[in-house]
């Protein structure tokens, strides 16, 4: 027999139907034993009545979790017994048989509750059990809806999505790097992407013009609620575009997804109101206002756009002694300057005035997004690598390629990225990005589950040609 979805059984009253899944809650009886049902399509509740002993047996064998194959009756409830408001609240399956596929032995939590309220270490160490349980799955398949959309809307504006590569090479972009060694380069090492930045200006140095991606990015960071060490953009980048069309179009698609995926979520101004960041500062005291008209209200969402950032900042050598010169970038250093800024640029004077096309976007207090028209000649990126403080020699080596690829005919291009884990999370009301992520790490970067990070064998120390010193513990 085919087998049924559980979403469909509300079709089939009258039929024999055979379902597959996990049973959610067994309610022994005595003559009869009851049960929920579910599978990735909903819940069914099923009863194996007196008069079918055999299937009693096994039906008392059986602990909630368990995997079954059951095939049964699909008949209509009494009018009394209907439940208006449930999946399958209509009907009832009539259990003619059930074979267990896998049992389950005694879990570690209950998976039929919210499971926020389970200790988060014993959740991520047994997370293939918490995405079994209801919000999970909705956060899972509601990341997933919002991917589909975005790729849908995408490629009806002309964009292809291309892939980026995982081992690149590090350079001094912001974050520190995750490197990974190469074993047929002994001493030598690939850079886990912060971001794939450059290989998407590079893309349009090379004719894509429309490129986006659901890319992994990895940074080295301390970790805190809405970051973790791997997380995922939404990285856009458009050829022959100013700030504006970069701007129009990730609005639109914002709206796009919220009205369409979430519409009982209400935006409360449209189009999204634009803050400069000297505006942003002295009025809310920081770049990511928040600037909803009432924050108790769940269903609000009140995005912004902050402008006209500076491009420079004085370097803090306190907090990054490595840093080259006197001068550090506040976003990134790809970013073009403003109109009319530019010749202060290339003079390199007035450089803390200067400042950039950076623009962005915010949502109820948090940053979700960010991107700039990029500088696209080479005279332009050398003279950023300057001020920053880089010597000659520095710059040939860690962004030659750019440089090189600028002078080939590189187009006026810019992008936009969004941290689509935290965009994700403020949608869904979740208090940290883990909620809407498979598989994430402790706040403290491990994985409780696989045991990462973790030793590994003194063979594979000595293929990649490594010695490790002991670290006295604190």
């Amino acid at each position: 027999m085919e087998r049924t979805y559980i979403g469909e059984a509300g079709a089939k009253a009258g039929e024999t139907i055979l379902i597959k899944g996990w049973i959610d809650v067994r309610r022994d009886q005595g003559k009869m034993v009851f049960f929920d049902f579910r599978d990735m399509t909903g819940s069914i509740q099923g009863v194996v009545l007196p008069n079918r002993a055999e299937v009693i047996e096994i039906a008392k064998t059986c602990r909630p979790e368990s995997v079954v194959a059951v095939e049964g009756i699909v008949n209509k409830r009494p009018e009394r017994n209907i439940v208006a408001d449930k999946q399958n609240g209509d009907i009832e399956l009539e259990v003619t048989n059930i074979v267990i596929l896998n049992q389950a032995e005694p879990l570690p939590f209950e998976i039929n509750i919210d499971t926020k309220e389970v200790n988060e270490e014993s959740r991520l160490k047994y997370r293939y059990l918490d995405l079994r349980s209801g919000r999970m799955q909705r956060n899972i398949r509601a990341r997933d809806a919002v991917v589909k959309h975005i790729r849908d809307f995408l490629h009806t504006e002309k964009f292809i999505e291309v892939e980026t590569p995982i081992l690149t090479k590090s350079t001094p972009e912001g974050a520190r790097d995750y490197i990974v060694p190469a074993r047929l380069y002994p001493g030598k090492f690939y850079a886990l992407p912060q971001s794939p930045q450059q290989y998407k200006q590079l893309l349009m140095a090379g004719g894509i013009e429309r490129y986006f991606q659901i890319a992994k990015c990895m940074r080295d960071e301390d970790g805190r609620g809405d970051r973790q060490p791997e997380f995922t953009q939404l990285d856009v980048e458009m050829s022959f575009v100013e700030r504006e069309d970069v701007m129009a179009l990730n609005e639109a698609l914002l709206i796009d997804i919220v009205t369409k995926q979430f519409p009982e979520k209400k935006i409360q101004t449209i189009p999204f109101p634009r803050i400069s960041y000297k505006d942003a500062m002295e009025k809310y005291g920081n770049d990511r206002p928040d600037i909803r008209e009432d924050k108790n209200d769940p269903n609000l969402l009140a995005f912004c756009w902050v402008v006209d950032f500076p491009f420079f900042e004085r370097t803090d050598k306190s907090d990054n002694p490595q840093a080259e010169g006197e001068w550090t970038f506040t976003h990134n250093p790809f970013s073009r300057p403003i109109p009319g800024h530019m010749e202060h640029l290339m003079e390199k004077k007035n450089i803390g005035d200067i400042l950039t096309t950076q623009y962005d976007i915010c949502l109820n207090g948090y940053e979700i997004g960010g991107g700039s028209i990029r500088n696209h000649t080479y005279e332009a990126l050398s003279k950023v690598f300057e001020i920053l403080g880089h010597k000659t020699e520095d710059i040939e080596n860690n962004f030659g390629h750019m440089l090189h690829a600028f002078k080939t005919g590189t187009p006026p291009h810019g992008g936009i990225a969004w941290g689509l884990d935290r965009f994700l999370m403020l949608l869904l009301n979740e208090p940290n990005i883990r909620e809407v992520m498979a598989f994430p790490k402790t706040g403290e970067g491990k994985d409780p589950m696989m045991q990462a990070p973790s030793d590994v064998s003194q063979k594979q120390l000595d293929e990649l040609n490594i010695v490790l010193k002991k670290v006295e513990k604190k």
